[in-house]
C-alpha cells in the first residue's frame, strides 16, 4: 500500500517537472503559429481593402438596413369560449 502511494507521488512530480520544461516551448510554438496565420491573412490579396480617398473626402460605410423583427411575445389570438356542462 505504501509502495503504491510512493509511486503515485513520484509520477505526479515527474509529470509536473516535465510539464514545466515543455510548457514554455509549446506556448512559444503556438504563438509563432498564430502570428504566421495573422500574417498570412493580412497579406491575403483578397483581404478587404478600403478604397483610396483623396485628401478632404469623407467616406461613409453603412450596413444594409435590416427589416425590423416582429414581436413574437403573443403567439396567437384570444378566443372567448363558454364551458359546456
Amino acid at each position: 500500500m505504501l509502495r503504491i502511494i510512493l509511486i503515485i507521488i513520484v509520477v505526479y512530480y515527474v509529470i509536473k517537472f516535465v510539464f514545466r520544461m515543455f510548457a514554455p516551448m509549446m506556448a512559444k510554438k503556438m504563438m509563432e503559429k498564430a502570428a504566421k496565420n495573422f500574417e498570412e491573412q493580412f497579406n491575403n490579396p483578397y483581404y478587404k481593402e478600403r478604397p483610396q480617398t483623396k485628401e478632404g473626402e469623407t467616406l461613409i460605410e453603412k450596413k444594409p438596413e435590416e427589416k425590423p423583427k416582429k414581436n413574437h411575445s403573443q403567439t396567437g389570438e384570444y378566443v372567448d369560449f363558454e364551458e359546456i356542462d
